[in-house]
């Protein structure tokens, strides 16, 4: 059995990443609540341009449809995060750690549906969509998920002592992950820009408080 890493990075760097993320996240929030026009009007014209590009572009655009509902998906996201919970279960007998990461999944699955519901925000509407999506548009779930599940995964091979070039791997697809799934998101027109910018940010806050929160409890 493998032992975690003895010096795990300083406890003070995750707090300030979560307070600033915190900040971050409950700024953009309040902007996307009251319709702040700047905002309002940037999104507008990212996702006129976008859907413009993805009209011409169809087989780009098939593409980013496979990416985004097999590839990138939350449910596939979600899968993955499950592998290595039965990964920590069998190779190191880590059940709390393997209780943690699935908890922490199911947290931030159940908060992303609550903000959305919250803040009730429209999805953009064309007269000629590539794609379509259903429930509410802040934050958006497949960006918030990629964030959670790709930011904790990595931490856990550090943590375990994976391979360098393993880790390096690891690090490549997951920065390619995230952000190849919010720009298909805003691709296909069923989400805009700051829905993505929140579930990136609000992601990256849950993954650093369930780090936080793991080196606190873990026994």
């Amino acid at each position: 059995m493998h032992s975690p890493p003895a010096v795990p990075p300083p406890r003070r760097t995750t707090g300030r990443a979560a307070l600033v993320l915190g900040l971050c996240s409950a700024l953009l929030l309040t902007l996307v609540l009251l319709k702040w026009h700047p905002l309002v009007t940037a999104d507008r014209d990212v996702a006129r341009t976008t859907h413009r590009w993805a009209v011409d572009e169809p087989g780009l655009t098939h593409v980013c449809r496979i990416l985004t509902d097999w590839v990138w998906d939350p449910w596939t996201m979600r899968l993955l995060a499950a592998v290595a919970t039965g990964w920590l279960l069998w190779r190191y007998a880590a059940r709390w750690t393997a209780v943690w990461l699935a908890v922490t999944c199911l947290l931030a699955a159940l908060v992303q549906q609550l903000l959305k519901v919250a803040v009730g925000r429209s999805r953009p509407v064309w007269r000629d969509p590539v794609d379509s999506a259903h429930y509410a548009a802040f934050p958006s779930g497949h960006a918030l998920t990629a964030t959670v599940v790709c930011g904790l995964l990595l931490w856990l091979l550090r943590r375990y002592d994976a391979p360098r070039a393993v880790r390096r791997t690891a690090l490549v697809a997951a920065v390619i992950s995230v952000v190849g799934v919010g720009v298909t998101r805003v691709w296909l027109g069923v989400h805009w820009m700051s829905d993505v910018l929140g579930g990136w940010l609000l992601g990256a806050l849950a993954a650093t408080l369930a780090v936080l929160a793991h080196r606190r409890w873990s026994p």
